[in-house]
């Protein structure tokens, strides 16, 4: 008899346990919906606007577990939310993905809508709800919906009514004015690039909207547009005024609690009208101080934007010269960044290190769908000897280049069912990808036989992103930075763009903005 008081006891307790993990003393969990839809939109890159199918074809789209855990973003708000052990969460289906990513044109808007509907369905049959959490890029482009993201907030602020808040997080590279905020609450941007606090700003989000969705916290705003536009590649935190900027609004949050200062440095590659650097400034219920950071942010990057616009890189056969140099001196291994290529599929570099017998060097990745499609077609296996032309089927690709040397692997690789390795010339490879493929780690080149430690130089597709896992963290002695040979789209010559949403002449560095 006392071994069943003593077992109906404990499991009392459990219960009231289990109970209060999911709830606190002023009554039941606060219910937090998440919504994810991100995409850096290239809208001058060739090819036709996504459709729902370029969305699905990586993966379907997710929900429940899935989705809480499907980026770093996310991962940091769902990780925060749970630990604060009163906050339920609530997943709406989201798309994951395009094929291309950030080498694709437009959305279709059949195709942003599809996703939006649904989710703002499940929302609408989730109610009540305490908070949304928004997981987005800023960089995302639709026909005919001018500011996506603002959009999305608009529709989630139309369900929920005007009491609920609303939190976004962003990349740095996303192109964003005072209209999302008119509709949420907080906008959280990743203050590095490379991307390491991306974790953070989801976490950020979990505790702001816990601490407005308790009343603690009154998001009061600020938005300002500096009117200065940059290439993306000017944009590297590691030095410069990229990183005087973000240091300037991290000690604006040191100081004044509860402050927050997010930054947007833009994404010129999406034609859209907010395109340009940004600053968003979040208090609680300080009208007047979030207007003295704001103005302050945008008057600082006002005063370092020649700096934060201005910048050279060899072409590629300058590059080649300094490549022979570093590695003759040991400086090896050498990174490579041919940082303006959209597409992928440029070959300029290629055939500039080859002219000169540049040896022992990694190509990863070249663009080049209609290679992979003839070795499916021909049932090509390793070991086969290999005569094709690579590359080259954009405008800024330059032209297609001929490859003999020996397939050395086909098979999976990078996402993709089929990638080709091709060894040829002195020790040199080129991985072969059906679109667009930015490497950021040496490790991540490790496919078949494939090992980055057998090369000198290794060439990637990348602005910044490959100095996380090249630059960094030491890998490589020797950074090149490559400029195209033509002012093609991705490269710093911004004004050699067809822009017929945005007016140049009123960004700096290509005119004055109105007001200064």
């Amino acid at each position: 008899m006392r071994r069943c008081i003593h077992f109906v006891t404990a499991l009392l307790f459990a219960v009231v346990f289990v109970s209060c993990s999911t709830s606190t003393a002023n009554g039941p969990p606060l219910r937090m919906a998440v919504l994810m839809f991100s995409h850096e939109t290239c809208t001058f890159c060739p090819g036709a606007d996504s459709e729902v199918e370029d969305w699905t074809r990586y993966s379907p789209a997710l929900t429940g577990e899935a989705l809480l855990s499907a980026d770093r973003y996310v991962g940091g708000f769902t990780h925060r939310a749970r630990e604060f052990g009163d906050v339920e969460l609530l997943p709406l289906t989201s798309p994951i993905g395009v094929f291309g990513g950030s080498s694709r044109p437009w959305n279709s808007e059949a195709a942003f809508n599809h996703f939006l509907d649904r989710q703002i369905e499940e929302l609408q049959a989730a109610l009540p709800v305490d908070a949304v959490y928004l997981s987005l890029h800023g960089a995302m482009a639709v026909r005919n919906v001018p500011r996506p993201e603002a959009e999305i907030a608009r529709r989630v602020r139309e369900v929920v009514g005007p009491d609920v808040p609303i939190a976004g997080t962003f990349d740095l590279h996303g192109n964003e004015d005072a209209e999302f905020l008119r509709w949420a609450n907080f906008a959280f941007v990743t203050k590095r690039f490379p991307h390491y606090d991306d974790y953070q700003q989801g976490e950020r989000a979990a505790r702001a909207l816990r601490l407005a969705a308790r009343g603690e916290y009154t998001s009061t705003t600020a938005t300002r547009k500096p009117g200065v536009i940059t290439p993306t590649v000017f944009q590297w935190t590691g030095q410069g005024a990229p990183a005087s900027i973000m240091e300037r609004a991290r000690r604006w949050e040191d100081r004044e609690d509860d402050a927050y200062v997010s930054v947007f440095f833009g994404y010129p590659w999406s034609d859209v009208p907010d395109v340009g650097a940004t600053v968003h400034v979040m208090t609680n219920n300080d009208q007047a101080l979030a207007d003295h950071i704001a103005d302050d942010m945008n008057d600082y990057i006002w005063r370092v934007r020649e700096e934060f616009a201005s910048g050279t890189y060899p072409l590629p056969a300058d590059a080649a010269q300094i490549v022979r140099r570093a590695v003759s001196a040991g400086e090896i291994p050498v990174a490579v960044g041919d940082y303006s290529d959209r597409p992928g599929d440029a070959t300029h570099i290629l055939k500039a290190f080859e002219a000169v017998g540049i040896r022992r060097t990694l190509y990863t990745t070249i663009t080049s769908p209609q290679t992979l499609e003839a070795l499916e077609a021909s049932n090509a296996q390793a070991g086969d000897a290999f005569d094709m032309e690579i590359g080259g089927f954009t405008p800024s690709g330059g032209t297609p280049h001929r490859i003999q040397g020996e397939l050395v692997y086909f098979g999976e690789g990078f996402t993709y069912d089929r990638i080709a390795a091709v060894a040829f010339g002195d020790g040199n490879m080129v991985v072969l990808t059906p679109t667009y493929e930015q490497v950021m780690f040496p490790e991540s080149t490790a496919i078949g036989p494939v090992d980055p430690a057998d090369f000198e130089v290794i060439v990637v597709k990348s602005r910044a992103h490959f100095r996380r896992g090249f630059d960094e963290t030491g890998y490589a002695r020797t950074i090149i930075v490559v400029e195209a040979p033509e002012p093609f789209v991705g490269t710093t010559f911004l004004d050699a763009l067809p822009y017929e949403n945005v007016d140049l002449s009123k960004l700096y560095p290509y005119g004055t903005p109105a007001g200064r």
